[in-house]
């Protein structure tokens, strides 16, 4: 069952440009600074309590994150619902609402991405938190 918005990705070319003008409209300094080498982005995180301001930095032009930035620009990049059971909206939608396997994220995040074409255009993902 989807519960709440887990995060909301937001593509940038440069964190260090980025990160501050975020932490003046939260009101709060980044939460943390991670590096995924195998999605090949760095990014930075804002804890807003049941949910989670990502900045995503693409490192490598071959990268999901890296074709949207040049297609779209930076801004708004994704939404992830989060779940208390992945496996349930699997079941739930079919596999055929999905583009590609289940994966490992952050933190114990387990993520699967909406298939686009379903969501008029929207990246959209599910994630189930070891928290949830």
């Amino acid at each position: 069952m989807t519960q709440h918005i887990h995060h909301i990705n937001f593509v940038v070319r440069d964190l260090a440009e980025a990160i501050p003008a975020w932490e003046r409209i939260l009101d709060q300094k980044v939460t943390s600074l991670d590096r995924l080498d195998e999605r090949g982005v760095n990014i930075a995180r804002f804890d807003l309590g049941q949910s989670w301001i990502v900045l995503v930095q693409p490192l490598r032009a071959d990268t999901v994150p890296a074709k949207y930035l040049e297609q779209h620009g930076e801004g708004f990049f994704l939404m992830s619902l989060g779940t208390n059971s992945l496996q349930a909206e699997i079941e739930r939608l079919g596999e055929a609402a999905f583009d590609g396997p289940a994966r490992d994220g952050l933190d114990d995040w387990r993520v699967r991405d909406v298939a686009v074409a379903r969501m008029f255009g929207a990246q959209v993902q599910f994630v189930e938190d070891s928290d949830s």
